[in-house]
């Protein structure tokens, strides 16, 4: 207790150190607690993206489709899937077409899907910004960024051809979802319609199973489906930007590194100048019996607290940040300004990220790697103190 009462005066005496060490580990435990917020909020808003918008929690399908999704290689007839996992099952039939208006003709894919079906396992149904949601065949819902591409309006045609034939379609409803891939390229008709112009029953089926445990789901099914027909979850779905997601990770391990080495740098810098300015203090505390393991036990202290004081107050506005930034749009024209170039994504328009209590522990494993590595240096200065030529003079 004397030893930390003396740390604590010592540091009050060095004002402006103490601030510039504690300031260092303010930045860096920020730093720490907001990069892992944002990278989970990240992979968070990509989930429920391809979850409830793009693809559904667990796909079905037959192999041949995964390898080539052609409508020809999909289901030709309705397939039971029965496991306690399983909340509901909708068809869907993914058909590549040829879009026709008045006045634009592309390529696209044409969704057919079930549409009391699919309100339970997606939530594009409830994203309608005009007009309403599928309700019988011979019509068509799109995206709003499809609709303006495409230069078509409510209660106008679109004319749906593929090699079997074409149909014209009602445009009955506008879905803005804030999701790149559905607002820009969603186009949804009635499965039915999509059953006339392919000859088969659908492409896949999306089932919905409870939230974090779409893989045990898939795995569970694939140990009760026939051969030839596969299960594969949302992760598994994601494609490309799973892998780019995951990359994004793996740089989380030299970022924190770095960290570390920007705090060991500032502790130890700070440390050592204050311990080479003070040996002669040493020296004569030495003299009057003080052992020199303590001498230097009591510079770890000085720096540990410190560290301790810039911890906690980057912890505390660490979190705040997290806090306002997982309830208020901050990156929303960044992640809109994403989906713009890369509207095949499936980036999410709104980025919130993460809040989790274990940043906290990562930050303070990252200060105190940084601090034990920075004492070794101003401790073995006073272990090896020179008492003899310190007090020389005194």
């Amino acid at each position: 207790m004397t030893l930390l009462g003396l740390a604590w005066r010592n540091l009050l005496r060095q004002k402006r150190r103490t601030a510039l060490l504690s300031l260092v580990v303010v930045y860096v435990t920020v730093a720490v607690v907001f990069m892992l917020g944002f990278l989970d909020g990240y992979g968070e808003s990509l989930v429920e993206a391809y979850r409830a918008y793009v693809e559904a929690p667990v796909v079905v399908a037959r192999e041949a489709y995964w390898e080539d999704p052609d409508p020809e290689n999909g289901f030709p007839a309705p397939l039971a899937l029965d496991h306690p996992l399983v909340r509901a099952v909708s068809p869907r039939l993914a058909l590549p077409a040829l879009l026709r208006t008045p006045y634009r003709t592309e390529g696209g894919v044409v969704l057919g899907v079930d549409p009391e079906g699919e309100r339970a396992v997606s939530r594009v149904p409830e994203k309608v910004a005009e007009g309403r949601w599928l309700r019988a065949p011979g019509e068509a819902v799109l995206g709003v960024k499809a609709a303006e591409r495409l230069d078509v309006r409510l209660g106008e045609r679109l004319v749906v051809e593929t090699g079997k034939g074409a149909l014209g379609l009602e445009v009955v409803g506008l879905v803005r979802t804030g999701v790149s891939t559905v607002d820009h390229a969603g186009v949804y008709v009635h499965l039915e319609d999509a059953q006339a112009l392919s000859g088969v029953y659908a492409t896949h089926l999306a089932v919905k199973v409870p939230r974090g445990r779409e893989g045990e789901a898939a795995r569970a099914l694939n140990g009760r489906l026939p051969p030839g027909v596969e299960a594969r979850d949302v992760w598994a779905l994601m494609g490309p930007i799973r892998g780019d997601y995951e990359g994004s990770r793996y740089f989380l391990y030299p970022f924190l590194a770095l960290f570390v080495l920007l705090a060991a740098v500032a502790v130890v810098s700070t440390t050592y100048v204050s311990v080479r300015e003070r040996l002669r203090e040493f020296a004569v505390a030495e003299s009057l019996g003080l052992a020199p393991w303590a001498l230097a036990k009591q510079v770890a202290l000085e720096a540990g607290l410190a560290s301790g004081v810039g911890l906690f107050l980057g912890l505390v506005l660490g979190y705040a940040l997290l806090a306002y930034t997982a309830t208020h749009d901050v990156f929303g024209p960044l992640m809109r300004l994403s989906a713009e170039l890369l509207p095949e994504s499936g980036l999410s328009e709104h980025l919130y990220p993460a809040v989790r209590p274990g940043y906290a522990l990562v930050a303070a494993s990252v200060v105190l790697a940084s601090s034990l590595l920075a004492l070794l240096f101003p401790a073995r200065l006073v272990l090896r103190l020179d008492l003899s030529r310190y007090l020389k003079g005194a």
